[in-house]
């Protein structure tokens, strides 16, 4: 198909360039005059080949003027200097209905200052530095401080910028009231010059003694409110707003002659500080924490160091030197190829060294992904000037090693101090954490969550401890920290754990076990062994449990008889400083064999007998619904057992807990639905016919008595 007539008509071929800062011949568009129409018409079947520069062109028609910068107008002439913004060049003002401005990015006749004096935008053009930076600035904005390229700027980093243009504008009022200073009125002193007037009348005197005050405190909250404001913004916008503000606020300069104590907020060298620290801990968390491009990290970086801190804000010059997650010596200690964290290079001694927050911020971003052991390696290896907070984070190290499957390791880290701690993690177990470290020794699960109390379901994570190692743990644990030996919970948690299975649910509850009741000798044999093993275990020495004794086939019940021991010896030291013992005696669960074990060993010290059997009424007169819930929940059998141990008991002090808990029941039968069940079970125990003591035999047949009428 041939030209049409529309076609026929027109003049050139344009090309555009893909290159504007870099075309050789200086321009955005290219076009080319046919200059001889004829010839291609006379030759329409023929295709033309310039051999020379291997261009063939097939057709050619009139070109559409596309838009273009107004320096590259092929219909008016552009002359070009370096800066000139007085008056329009030449012709430069002259348009086409496609030039644009160079420096607003959009069309010339939209353009509000193309031929405004002091600013002439028809003269700008891509050749020189003076235009190319007044062109960044006006579509870069606040960030063309910051040396970014047009490339890296992305909306949440506009976004910043408008956020952070605005606040320089409203600072730069508020600061402007802080140096004018609020006066304040002088007090009147007696005027001392000639003539002599009378106090407060004499304005030189007055003039004299009248302060001006600055206070900081109305830009220390705008500063707060706009730092408040980051916080809740992307990370690029936030990390352009704390730069940006970082640099205004160490601009600012105290006017004052002498120094002003006006308090945190007012005095401007107090605040300052306390503001570039919120703004430094910020930034220096999310340079851990953000995965900023790497030129964009750099660029951040290099921002902060280029800022002129005041002399007393010099503290924060190095703030922002955190160290980059591919740092030789920082990837040596993750991978676990350093454990020391320190290495040589070139003669000089390096060490991992970081502030507080990168540590904080670097471990969360491990826990995040499950990296657990090069959380530990990390912990273990990293030097701090927070010593406190950095303790706290290494006593998480137990827990970080149940998270990655190995328990043992983790109940090794308990007992040992990390590094050149004085102290190991044990001495700051609270009893919460002693449970619930137990119940992963005990099963080998963990909480599914990041922390040790988040809610949750448990899962599998490895191999349980074996029973004389969890023992010989536990027990070390409460050596080594007195506020958990002398706490009730932590001696029924043990007891619990211990009668319980290693099997788990997802909910975390534990499977008690009815543990038969093993042979008096081999009892006694256990005894005889444990009190040497123990004295052992107090001063930490490794201890060897004696096979003969922990067998496999009775190890549950060797480590009950143990910590049994080990509870009466803390009775017999401690017994002053518990606070209950009912709890205690509830963990025991069925296994009331033990329980029983416990109490005739009481005997052997009359005052710590009636100390405990205090401590157990006490208890039971201050928690009467608890127990009778809970005695709803267990059911006759337990409650049945659990009375008849103490009724049966041949020391009548021993008695009165019995009888006791049998008024609690009678008082309220009502919520005891299950008593009738509970005087059968009497019945068939023969307590009828016990040689009781007077007053117990008397109680339970009074009981029984009461349900053999109905």
């Amino acid at each position: 198909m041939g030209p049409s007539k529309g076609e026929e008509e027109e003049q050139s071929v344009i090309l555009i360039s893909d290159d504007e800062a870099e075309n050789t011949l200086g321009s955005s568009v290219l076009v080319v005059d046919p200059l001889e129409k004829s010839a291609l018409e006379e030759e329409k079947s023929e295709e033309v080949v310039d051999e020379e520069c291997e261009l063939m062109v097939t057709f050619c028609k009139q070109a559409n003027v596309m838009p273009h910068a107004r320096y590259d107008c092929t219909i008016h002439l552009f002359e070009r200097t370096e800066c000139d913004t007085c008056s329009p060049l030449g012709k430069n003002a002259d348009i086409c209905d496609q030039c644009y401005c160079y420096i607003c990015d959009k069309l010339a006749a939209e353009c509000q200052n193309w031929t405004t004096s002091s600013l002439c935008h028809c003269n700008a053009h891509n050749k020189s530095k003076f235009w190319k930076d007044q062109r960044d600035f006006a579509l870069a904005g606040v960030l063309v401080m910051f040396n970014l390229e047009l490339t890296d700027i992305d909306a949440d980093l506009r976004h910043g910028g408008s956020l952070l243009i605005k606040f320089i504008q409203e600072l730069s009022v508020e600061y402007n009231k802080y140096l004018v200073g609020e006066k304040i009125p002088p007090t009147q002193h007696e005027c001392i010059c000639p003539p002599k007037l009378p106090a407060g009348q004499c304005n030189i005197c007055r003039s004299r003694n009248t302060e001006v005050v600055y206070k900081y405190s109305g830009v220390f909250a705008l500063v707060t409110r706009f730092l408040n404001q980051a916080e809740q913004e992307s990370p690029k916008a936030a990390a352009v707003m704390y730069l940006g503000a970082a640099k205004e606020i160490a601009l600012h300069k105290d006017p004052a002659l002498s120094w002003q104590n006006l308090g945190h907020t007012a005095s401007l060298k107090i605040a300052v500080p306390c503001l570039l620290q919120r703004i430094t801990t910020q930034l220096q968390r999310m340079l851990v924490l953000c995965d900023f491009p790497k030129n964009l990290y750099e660029k951040f970086v290099n921002f902060f160091q280029s800022i002129s801190l005041p002399c007393h804000c010099f503290g924060f010059s190095n703030s922002l030197n955190v160290v980059p997650w591919d740092d030789m010596l920082l990837t040596t200690v993750l991978k676990g190829q350093n454990i020391t964290g320190q290495r040589t290079q070139k003669g000089r001694k390096m060490r991992l060294w970081e502030a507080f927050p990168v540590i904080e911020a670097r471990v969360k971003k491990l826990v995040d992904k499950e990296n657990y052991k090069e959380v530990v390696r990390y912990l273990r290896a990293v030097k701090c000037n927070d010593t406190k907070g950095l303790v706290d984070l290494q006593d998480k190290i137990p827990f970080y090693l149940c998270k990655s499957g190995d328990l043992l390791a983790a109940a090794h880290s308990l007992l040992f101090p990390v590094g050149s701690l004085a102290c190991c993690p044990a001495c700051r177990v609270v009893p919460f954490q002693f449970e619930l470290y137990l119940k992963m020794f005990r099963t080998g699960s963990v909480p599914a969550g990041k922390d040790m109390l988040d809610a949750g379901p448990w899962i599998t994570v490895g191999s349980p401890l074996k029973d004389g190692v969890l023992i010989k743990q536990a027990l070390k644990l409460l050596y080594s920290n007195v506020s958990l030996y002398r706490n009730a919970k932590c001696w029924s948690s043990l007891i619990m754990i211990l009668g319980s299975s290693s099997l788990l649910e997802k909910s975390g509850h534990l499977h008690p076990l009815s543990l038969k009741e093993p042979p008096l000798d081999f009892q006694r044999r256990v005894l005889a062994a444990s009190g040497g093993l123990l004295e052992e275990l107090k001063a930490k020495i490794n201890v060897s449990l004696p096979p003969t004794i922990f067998s496999p086939q009775l190890h549950h019940e060797a480590c009950l008889i143990l910590a049994v021991q080990a509870i009466q010896q803390m009775l017999f030291c401690d017994l002053p400083y518990l606070n209950s013992f009912l709890e205690i005696a509830l963990a025991f669960g069925n296994n009331f064999w033990a329980l029983r074990l416990l109490l005739d060993h009481l005997s052997y010290e009359e005052h710590v007998l009636h100390g405990t059997v205090n401590l157990i009424l006490r208890d039971l007169s201050r928690q009467k619904a608890t127990m009778l819930k809970l005695w709803q929940n267990l059911g006759p059998q337990y409650v049945g057992e659990f009375l008849c141990l103490f009724l049966t008991c041949r020391y009548q002090k021993m008695q009165s807990i019995g009888l006791f808990a049998l008024s609690i029941i009678t008082e309220n039968l009502h919520m005891c639905p299950w008593a009738k069940h509970l005087c059968n079970f009497f019945h068939n125990a023969g307590l009828r016919h016990l040689p009781l003591g007077t007053a117990t035999h008397h109680e339970i047949l009074k009981f029984m008595n009461v349900f053999e009428k109905l």
